[in-house]
């Protein structure tokens, strides 16, 4: 059997372009929950009161039922509305080309991401910031200089200038463009003003 190729990013969108055309409802409120129903009782699927599963088949059988749930019902493109869809062969390819660990931020900020199972003995990377949340561009130094000056956060996650220069940073506008490059110069700059620059974001 031939190995299988990585997946490029033209694929995807090939793909995507040749898929089949769903809407955007009919995927959330059909697709998605009548593929899931069938697959739980297909599966057995029961937690109780368990909001993580510990018994070994019950999670095997919760991956099992994710890798047929991903094979069967591909990926939606909203932009697009169209779904593509890969082979059992290309998620296995995919789960074995994974990075074995992620390296963020340099110097003495540096952060390394590395799996973690059950109980692992392997401290939990702390990522601190507001998350997508939306501030305001007079704050957004000081909002994101106060998540980096905790010695206990190892990375930072953006928040979402509002506007910049007093003009809504609306989507698919050149404002949304100049709120990003602003978001990153404000970032660097709350890092540099918090002493950690090499703080990864």
């Amino acid at each position: 059997m031939a190995a299988t190729r990585a997946l490029t990013i033209t694929d995807v969108y090939d793909r995507f372009v040749k898929g089949k055309k769903v809407k955007a409802e009919d995927w959330d409120y059909k697709v998605i929950p009548e593929n899931l129903t069938a697959l739980k009782q297909k599966y057995n699927l029961s937690f109780g009161k368990d909001i993580i599963p510990e018994d070994k088949e019950v999670k095997e059988n919760l991956f099992n039922a994710g890798l047929e749930m991903l094979v069967t019902t591909g990926f939606y493109c909203q932009d697009l509305g169209r779904i593509m869809h890969v082979t059992e062969e290309e998620v296995w390819e995919g789960i074995k080309k994974t990075p074995t660990k992620l390296i963020l931020g340099e110097g003495k900020d540096i952060a390394r991401f590395y799996p973690r199972h059950g109980n692992s003995p392997v401290k939990p990377i702390i990522q601190g910031g507001p998350t997508g949340s939306p501030i305001s561009e007079d704050i957004f130094v000081q909002v994101m200089q106060s998540y980096a000056q905790e010695g206990v956060v190892d990375t930072l996650v953006n928040g979402v200038m509002t506007t910049i220069e007093g003009h809504p940073a609306k989507t698919k506008t050149p404002y949304e463009i100049r709120a990003t490059m602003a978001e990153l110069r404000a970032t660097k700059e709350a890092r540099v003003r918090a002493g950690r620059p090499g703080l990864g974001v």
